[in-house]
């Protein structure tokens, strides 16, 4: 899956710049096709620098385009950007990978749910897109980026599980693992960390998936037990009429499992914590 070195950062970043960064703000958000640049592992590692990537993608861009940030490049220049501020709050917050940034969420009513949780690392919630993501996690050593957001989101809101387990399980598993924008990552999933609008933001999976994967292609790679499922049905296994599911070969709660989680519910159980949590911090 990778080439460590140095050598294998810069063909990397060759194979980036002539297939992809210019169309990056198009295709980043697609789990089933190669739009991002895969160089997070060769910058956690010292491979490549940020500098070095910031030069050779405006200087690509300034030579196809005459411009040197057009959209795709100048969204991609972004995340680089959003990966040093991820060393500023290391900097500023050195408690940041173990103890939440607003102290209010050291209150926070975490649930024990250790069935949940190891449903989740093992890419059996029931959820195609989220197991699609632990599973390539798990196979790779890496997660989309996009994915990455749906299955923190699900870990924190759908189970209300403490933002600090699914932080150390990627810390475990990936091979771009970041102290600092891996801490920064889930802080602002969770709510607990540098965002101003912390508190409603919870990604339905399933909506998520038909968005991003509307063919279903990453989920069929992924979650190959769902692969003869209609597109428009393969993101909610569940909703599936029993022909449809025999004629797939599913049998929910056997070859693939039931949700482990209503998203409705659990989605109002996280905001009814979470405005607790407010409501301290502010009386």
């Amino acid at each position: 899956m990778w080439t460590p070195g140095e050598e294998g950062a810069y063909a990397r970043l060759n194979e980036f710049l002539d297939g992809g960064v210019l169309d990056y703000h198009n295709r980043r958000n697609l789990p089933a096709v190669d739009g991002t640049s895969r160089l997070s592992p060769h910058l956690h590692f010292g491979e490549i620098g940020p500098q070095r990537i910031w030069h050779s993608v405006t200087t690509k861009a300034l030579t196809e385009t005459g411009n040197p940030t057009p959209q795709g490049a100048e969204t991609y220049l972004s995340e680089i950007g959003w990966r040093e501020f991820s060393y500023h709050l290391l900097y500023h917050f050195p408690t940041m990978p173990d103890a939440p940034m607003r102290r209010e969420f050291a209150r926070f009513p975490w649930a024990d749910d250790d069935r949940g949780f190891k449903a989740w690392r093992r890419g059996q919630t029931g959820y195609p897109i989220v197991d699609a993501g632990m599973r390539e996690l798990w196979s790779t050593g890496w997660m989309h980026n996009r994915v990455r957001m749906i299955v923190a989101s699900f870990l924190v809101k759908d189970l209300l599980l403490d933002w600090w387990q699914g932080e150390r399980w990627f810390w475990d598993t990936l091979v771009d693992a970041d102290l600092a924008n891996n801490a920064a990552s889930w802080q602002w999933v969770a709510g607990s960390g540098a965002d101003a609008a912390p508190y409603f933001r919870v990604f339905n999976p399933s909506l998520q998936g038909a968005r991003f994967d509307p063919d279903g292609a990453y989920i069929r790679r992924w979650v190959p037990e769902l692969a003869k499922l209609p597109d428009e049905i393969v993101h909610t296994p569940w909703t599936a009429r029993p022909i449809d599911l025999s004629d797939a070969g599913v049998v929910l709660g056997k070859t693939y499992p039931q949700p482990i989680v209503d998203h409705a519910a659990a989605k109002a159980r996280a905001l009814a914590a979470f405005q607790a949590v407010k409501r301290a911090r502010t009386s």
